[in-house]
């Protein structure tokens, strides 16, 4: 019996507004400004889904859900992943892991990782160990260090058995 593996990586940046709410991995977090985008704009589910897509060369979000598409307006970016989570499934391939990383320069967002973990594990009925989230800033450098906006990296592990 063989194991297939596929690997895909995703990246996903999102400009900083006031009046939008902070979503990262589902959870909504305290700060003064949010993230502007056609859905719910969290960067770190929409890296996720664009890597669990792109190691099947299924395209990227943008393609499944475009923002011309008023049912997306607002959406839920977890209701997003469980589609594509399912879309994975169908095809017979499953995560094993994925490894992520936020970039932002406030706020911190150290004490908010296990809830984003936990969300996300449960949405793509992992544990949450299988689903690394990790934070750091730009040290003031670029957009996201001059805190206009927020970025997110991931890389995903898709295995399925072969007979």
């Amino acid at each position: 019996m063989a194991i297939n593996i596929r690997i895909g990586n995703g990246y996903d940046i999102h400009r900083l507004v006031p009046e939008r709410s902070l979503i990262l991995g589902g959870v909504t977090i305290p700060h003064e400004l949010g993230l502007l985008g056609h859905s719910d704009a969290d960067v770190l589910t929409h890296a996720i889904m664009d890597a669990m897509l792109g190691a099947l060369s299924l395209g990227d979000i943008g393609l499944h859900f475009p923002p011309s598409d008023p049912q997306w307006k607002g959406a839920d970016s977890l209701n997003l992943l469980a589609q594509v989570n399912q879309l994975i499934q169908d095809k017979g391939w499953q995560v094993g892991n994925i490894d992520s990383v936020i970039v932002a320069e406030r706020p911190k967002l150290k004490p908010h990782i296990p809830a984003m973990r936990d969300r996300l594990a449960a949405v793509l009925n992992l544990m949450p160990d299988q689903i690394g989230v990790k934070a750091t800033t730009n040290e003031k450098l670029d957009a996201t260090g001059r805190e206009e906006g927020m970025a997110a990296y991931a890389v995903v592990l898709l295995h399925r058995q072969e007979r």
